[in-house]
């Protein structure tokens, strides 16, 4: 058995929501990253706005604000936060879209999961408005990059651990 502490679990290892009630609200910020791989010709497409049911990105980007904010009806024990902003960013590859989503807050607790959930909901939204060309399309490499404020500080996940994982999941 590990030494890993669950804040999630009470002594009795029932679940339960962290009580933040006693913490200060401060800054706080996540970074997460995915992909959504897919055949070239689907990525041109995509590129020159050439998909049938409209701009890919642009839905995928508005689909990925919302989700930012709407996180705690998900995720069911994840705090309702005030979310003060999302950034939602695509770069077009040979046979990929790379998506990054940083959440802001001012609260008691951190964004990780609306940042994660923002991620996974963009590429599920490629996937849907392109699905009907490229059904084989994969997404992945979904992982938090970074989060700032709060007691635990900061986390920057490094690219060897990102290299690591993916050998990983393709052994």
């Amino acid at each position: 058995m590990s030494d890993l502490s669950f804040t999630h679990l009470d002594p009795s290892g029932r679940a339960r929501m962290v009580d933040v009630t006693s913490k200060e609200a401060t800054h706080r910020r996540a970074v997460a990253r995915g992909k959504v791989f897919m055949l070239p010709a689907t990525t041109a497409a995509i590129a020159n706005r050439e998909v049938g049911k409209g701009d890919v990105l642009a839905v995928a980007r508005v689909a990925a604000i919302q989700a930012a904010k709407r996180t705690s009806e998900m995720i069911p024990l994840c705090h309702q936060v005030l979310v003060g902003a999302v950034n939602v960013n695509f770069e077009i590859g040979d046979d990929c879209i790379d998506i990054e989503v940083t959440v802001d807050t001012v609260d008691r607790t951190g964004v990780e999961m609306e940042a994660l959930h923002a991620c996974g909901i963009a590429a599920l939204t490629i996937y849907d408005m392109c699905k009907s060309a490229d059904r084989g399309m994969v997404i992945g490499e979904v992982a938090l990059w970074e989060k700032t404020g709060g007691r635990s500080g900061t986390y920057r996940r490094t690219a060897n651990v990102a290299s690591v994982v993916t050998k990983v999941v393709e052994s």
